[in-house]
Formats: C-alpha cells, structure tokens, sequence
C-alpha cells in the first residue's frame, strides 16, 4: 500500500474534518429540539396537576338492563291485574258474543306480538308480552268455566285446563317463530304439576292414589330433569321433582307408620319402592357427583322404610327393629356390584351406616340401663340377692320395652362393622367400634336371659378380664378403648355385687387381683394399678362392715392401702405409673382420716401411722422435700388431735411439737447453706411458741407462766447475741421486754400514782431536751466532719 504524497493527505484530512463539524452542529440541533419537546408535557402536567381536579360525572346506580327489566315486569305484571279485573269484575256487562270476542282477540294479539318483537331484536319486551299472554289463557280458561261450563266439577275442570294448559303452552313454546322465548316452556312445566293430583282429588281418589298421582309426577319431573339440557325449564324440572316428590315421599312414610293391616302396609311399601326408584333412577343418570350421593342415600332409606314397613305386620313387634337392620344390611349388596357408579355404591353404603346406626341407638338404652341401673343399690347395700341379672340393674329404673332383641343387633352391627368396613381409613375406626359394641352386647346378654344373680356377675367378671387381657395388643387406640371398656365393666360389676355381702367381699377380692395382675404390663399399669388399689381399698371397707367394725376402726385396715403403694412407688421409681399410684394412696388416706373423725384418740392414731408412711416416702431422694414436709404435718396434727382428746388446754403443749421439728429443719437448712437467713430459718419456729405463750402469759393471772417465758426469752436472746442472729434477739428481746412490763406493771402504775401531778409533765420535757440536745450534738459533729472531709480535698 502506497501513501499519498503530504499536500493530498492535508487536503483529505481538512475535508474529513469539515463533514464531522457539520454533522456534530446537525446533531445538537436535533438534541436542543427533542429537549424542548420533552420539558413541554412536564410542564403540561405540572399546570394541570396545579388547577382542581374536575368532578367526577355521576355514576349511574342501576344499570339499564335492569331498568328496562324492571319496568317490563311491572309493565306486565299491571297488565294481568287489569285483565284480571275486567275478567272478574267487569265481565257481566258484556255478551256472551263480547265476551269471546274481547278474550279471544286480546289473548290472540298478546301471543302473536311477541312474533313481531322478536324480529326487532326485543327479546326482553317479547318475554314481558309473552308472560301477559299465557296469564290471559289462565284467565280464558276460568271465563270458559264461569260463562259455559260453571255447572261442571270445579277441581276437575281444573285438572284439565292445567293439561290443556300445559300442553298449549308447550307447543306455543316450540313454535319456530317463539322458539327463542325462554318463559313459556317452564310455565308449561309448572303448570303440569297440577293434573294428575287434581284429578284424583276430583275422583275423591284414596290417600294411596293420591301419593301415587305425586310420585308419578315427580317421576316425571325426574326424567326431564335428566334429559333437558342445562337451562330454565331444567332447573323447573328439578324443583318440581324435589317439591312434588318430598310431599310424596312424606305421604307414603306416613301411610306406612299408620297402616292397619299388611294390605295397607303393602300399598304404602310399594308406593316407598316407587320413590326409591325414581330417587335411584335420577342417581344413575344425573350429572352431579354430590347431588346423585344424595339420592343414592335417600333411596336406600326409602328401600328400607318400604320393607321393613310390610315386616312389620309379619313379624312379633320386638323383632321390628331387626327386619328393618336386617335390610339396612342387606343394602351393602349393591355396594359389590362393580357395574353400578361409585356415587349409587357409596350413597348405598352411607343408607346401610344410617339404619344401623339407627338401630344401634335403639339398643342403648338396654345398655344404659344395665351400666347405670344398679347404682340405686347404693342406697340398699346388702338388701340381699335380687332374683335375677334383671331385677339387679332395674332397682329404680325400669327394663326398656322390647329389648330382648337388643343383644342381637349390638351382635349383627358388630359382626358388620368388622367384616364388612374393608377401606383402609375406615378400618381403623372399625376395629374400635366392633369389639365396644360386642362389649354392650355381653354385657346386656345376662339382663335379657335373666339368669340368675350370680350367673350375671360371673359373666360381667368374665367381660372385664377379657378387656383386661385385651389391652396386650400393640394399637394404642385399641388399647385404650379395651381399657375404658374394662374399668367401666369393673364399675359395673362393682355396683351389682351391693346387694350381697358376699358377693361384694369375692367380686372386690377378684377385681383387685385382676387389675393387680393386668399392672405387669407398664403400657396399661398407669390407670390398671390406681384401679387395683381402689378396689383394695374398698374392699378393706367391706371386710371391715362384714365384721362389724366401727368406721374408726375400719380406718386403720385401711391404711393398709396407702402403705402399699407406698412400697409399690418406691419399687417404681421413675416411672409413669409412681404418681398415680401415689395420689390413690393419698386419696385413700384422706378417706381414712375422715372415717376416724369420729373417734379422736383413733383418728391421732391414723394420721400418725399416715406420717409414719409420709416419712417413709421422704425417704427417696425425689420426694424428700414433699414427704418431709407431709409428715411433718401429719405428725403434728397426730399430736394436737392426742392433746385435744386428752382436753390438755396448754398452749405449749400444741407449739412445742411444731417448734422442735421447725428449729431441727432450720438448723439443718443453716448448716447447709450458711446464706439463708435466720428469719427464714428460726422466725417460724420461735414465732410458733413465743407469740402464743405470750398472749397466755398475759391473760394468766399465776407467775409461773411469764416467770418461765421470760426465762426462755431470756436464752433465745442471749443466743441471738452470741451466734449475732437477728431473729431470735428481736423475738426474744422483744418477748422479754413485754414479759417484764407486764410484771412491772402493777409497780408502774403504783409509782404513778404516788407522784406529783406535775411530775409526769416535767419528766417529759426533760426526756425531750435531753432528746433534742442529743439531735443537736450529732447534726454539729455531722457538720464539723464535712467541713474536715472538705479541707482533705
């Protein structure tokens, strides 16, 4: 590449120069302008911001279409209340010719308006028209009857101008001109509910034709509901079918519950079968999941009423309930029919969970009556043995009427509940619930046999310790379950054995050692051990009334029971089961305390022998604080309860056993942390004797109670002084020196007596002086120290 020569380089760089400064001042021209037209919106806005904003312009509160609906109605709702009128009130001032021709050719010119109408585009105007149209041939068909058919059966022409009506209606709704018209084809529906019902009433049809008249229409209601497309007149369909079919429905239950004899129970079941299969039939083939559930449900229900209905006159009256669970039942053969959808199945399954459950409340309260009936022998205890498991639980109750079914329908729903509930969220719930309800069946078994007294207690004793042993399986939800069924079995068996002494000693004997025994287990001995203990301790009671023992007496058999959970919580040690056991056997003490209050010199002996067993406890290292404490108390309770019978009067007596164990502790307490202060480790204890005394030793008239309280204040203080413990030198100070001016005051008041009137006056203001002058001396030497601690400085 050769360059070129100097001058022609010059030349081309001067010329490259020249465009580059034309095109840079043609650059910032076009930047100076798109500047000025950006600032000049800014400036716009700022000014506009600047000025008020404008009003808004009224919002309209309803919209048009509303509106133009709204005066449509009233529009035609106006309308039919004057053709009304003119129908009934004005109607004799015509011909019969007028008349025709007035209804014929307004009712003719409404209908065909909407004709016109619809051309235009005015849908909503054409519906409104429509409306006053079909209310004229409402009223068309009353003049027919008023004018030319009044001698006729009212309710009858009445069925047939509602057919007539119907079917005008219908076809004038399926014209291809009207055919857009959304009013005429629900009127037709409506209006179709009403003939088959009214022409039976007109035939004075019996109860059962009328149901049928309903059910039929409902049924009709039902396959137009399924077959019309979404829309008005299937929304009709549908609450006709629900409206016209629940009163059905309601008719034949009734004629059921009021049948006479099997041929009316037989009409009013196949009338309930009907129902059902319309209500199934709109299962099967409606569109809605929730909705064909319901009518699976329903149908069901219906095929149970229907059945059980006719059984009802086939059967004894106490076997009712079972011919109607025996179908319910039966219901859970659709639910395997894998052709069916699963809403009929579930909706199936449901109906059959419905009627037993029903008949599981029917069965109650022979239950009931068997767990709560025998506790009206607590006010009969060993009255003597009834004459049979019956007459022990109906002491105050009486035996349901028949429940002599009642065993075999806890049995059937159980034996349902455990083969047939196979889903898995649902097993679960059915291992509980089968075997609680063989459990009331077992239990109500012994009252429905009526065997004898002791043939009901052994099998109510066989039921608990068959729950006792089912409490080994791994399932806590189970295991709880047995164990509730258990204890309340135990109650149960508890109450029935009252009536005899001897059964009440071998059943709570029995008890105690089953539960015993069921405490190995450490999952279930949290609540098997308390009962055991219970059951201990009552029958400690009973043993102690068999043999006729007061009931301070009985109390110290039965401190036999918190002694053994004593022992048996120190075995335990740390486990769940310690503080159960533990609070039985204070619950047990405190029953033994209150049945030797009679008995004073017994009752110290209880709560002595109930410190001896609290001190026992103290003696592990976690209850020491609280055994300690307890035995303290109860000791000196064992003490005052003592003095108290022996009508010792002496405050000392009642003070010095609590201040003994209280100096003892505090000591201790001292020793161990040398912080606590004596307050808290003396002030209680000296308190406890000191004040009491001190109010004694006031009221006593004798010398020997202050001489000997001033003695002891005296030691109390010198101990203070020496060991410097504030507490026992203020309470013993202060004791000592209201002792000494008790004494002194006889003299105190002699002397004042035998001094001058002036003397007391001139004592005082000497004592103030001398007072005042003291003040004065240490504010100076107070004054004279700051002034040499400010010269220090």
């Amino acid at each position: 590449m050769t360059l070129p020569p100097p001058a022609e380089e010059l030349r081309l760089l001067d010329a490259e120069l020249w465009q580059l400064d034309a095109r840079r001042a043609q650059l910032l021209t076009r930047r100076a302008w798109l500047v000025a037209a950006l600032r000049q919106p800014e400036q716009s806005r700022a000014q506009a911001s600047a000025r008020p904003p404008a009003a808004a312009p009224p919002r309209p509160e309803t919209a048009a279409p509303s509106v133009q609906n709204l005066l449509l109605i009233l529009g035609g709702v106006l309308l039919t209340l004057a053709a009304a009128v003119f129908t009934l009130v004005s109607w004799g001032h015509l011909g019969i010719a007028g008349r025709a021709l007035v209804l014929g050719a307004v009712t003719l010119a409404t209908l065909a308006a909407p004709v016109a109408l619809l051309k235009r585009g005015l849908r909503s105007t054409a519906e409104s028209v429509a409306g006053l149209g079909l209310a004229l041939t409402v009223l068309d068909a009353y003049a027919l009857h008023a004018a030319a058919l009044s001698g006729t059966d009212g309710t009858g022409y009445a069925a047939a101008a509602t057919a007539v009506l119907a079917a005008a209606w219908s076809a004038y709704g399926l014209l291809p001109a009207t055919s857009a018209l959304r009013l005429p084809l629900p009127c037709a529906l409506a209006a179709a509910q009403f003939p088959l019902l009214l022409w039976t009433l007109a035939t004075e049809a019996s109860p059962y034709l009328i149901t049928a008249a309903l059910l039929v229409t409902a049924g009709l209601d039902a396959v137009a509901g399924v077959r019309l497309p979404a829309g008005a007149v299937r929304v009709t369909a549908v609450v006709g079918a629900y409206g016209v079919g629940g009163w059905g429905v309601l008719g034949a239950g009734w004629l059921s519950l009021t049948a006479d004899g099997p041929g009316d129970a037989f009409r009013a079941g196949a009338l309930l079968l009907l129902a059902a299969a319309i209500a199934l039939g709109a299962a099967r083939r409606g569109p809605g999941t929730g909705q064909a559930l319901g009518l699976a449900i329903t149908s069901g229900l219906l095929v149970v009423g229907a059945l059980g209905g006719v059984a009802r006159f086939a059967v004894p009256s106490q076997w009712v309930v079972p011919a109607h669970l025996l179908v319910g039942i039966a219901l859970l053969a659709v639910v395997r029919v894998e052709r069916l959808p699963d809403a009929i199945r579930l909706g199936f399954a449901w109906a059959s969970g419905a009627v037993q459950a029903l008949a599981v409340l029917w069965a109650l309260p022979a239950v009931a009556v068997v767990v709560l009936g025998p506790v009206g022998l607590l006010g009969r205890v060993w009255s003597g043995a009834p004459a049979d498991a019956r007459a022990a639980v109906t002491v105050d109750v009486p035996w349901p009427p028949h429940a002599a079914v009642a065993p075999l329908v806890l049995v059937a729903v159980a034996a349902v509940v455990a083969l047939g509930v196979r889903a898995e969220p649902w097993r679960a719930r059915a291992r509980l619930g089968a075997p609680a309800l063989l459990w009331a069946a077992l239990l109500t078994l012994p009252a429905v046999l009526e065997v004898p007294y002791a043939a009901g207690m052994l099998v109510l004793g066989v039921v608990t310790a068959a729950a006792l042993y089912a409490c080994r399986v791994t399932a806590s939800a189970a295991r709880v379950t047995a164990l509730v069924l258990a204890l309340v079995t135990a109650v149960s068996l508890t109450l029935v054995s009252l009536a005899s002494q001897s059964a009440t000693l071998v059943v709570l004997s029995g008890l105690t050692v089953l539960f015993a025994a069921a405490s190995w287990r450490a999952d279930v001995s949290p609540c098997t051990a308390p009962a055991a203990l219970v059951h201990a301790a009552a029958l400690a009671s009973a043993s102690g009334a068999a043999a006729d023992w007061p009931p301070a007496r009985t109390a110290l058999l039965l401190l036999v029971v918190p002694a053994a959970a004593a022992l048996l919580a120190a075995r335990l040690g740390a486990s769940r089961t310690t503080v159960p056991v533990e609070a039985t056997g204070a619950a047990v003490g405190l029953v033994a305390a209150a049945l030797a209050v009679t008995d004073p010199p017994l009752l110290a002996l209880v709560l002595g022998l109930c410190g001896v067993i609290a001190a026992g406890t103290a003696l592990r290292a976690e209850r020491r604080s609280v055994g300690g404490y307890a035995a303290t108390a109860l000791f000196v309770l064992a003490a005052w309860v003592r003095l108290a019978s022996w009508d010792v009067g002496t405050p000392e007596a009642y003070t010095l056993p609590v201040t003994v164990p209280a100096l003892l502790v505090g000591a201790l307490r001292r020793r161990r942390d040398p912080r606590v202060s004596s307050w808290a480790a003396y002030g209680p204890g000296l308190a406890a004797t000191l004040l009491p005394s001190l109010v004694a030793a006031w009221a006593d008239p004798r010398w020997t109670r202050p001489l000997l309280l001033g003695v002891a204040a005296l030691l109390v203080t010198l101990l203070g002084a020496r060991h410097r413990l504030r507490a026992p030198l203020v309470l013993g100070g202060w004791v000592l020196a209201l002792v000494t001016l008790h004494e002194l005051a006889p003299y105190v008041v002699q002397v004042t007596g035998a001094l001058p009137r002036w003397a007391p006056p001139a004592l005082a203001g000497l004592l103030l002086l001398a007072l005042g002058a003291t003040y004065e001396q240490r504010i100076r030497d107070v004054r004279r120290m700051r002034e040499v601690l400010g010269r220090m400085n």
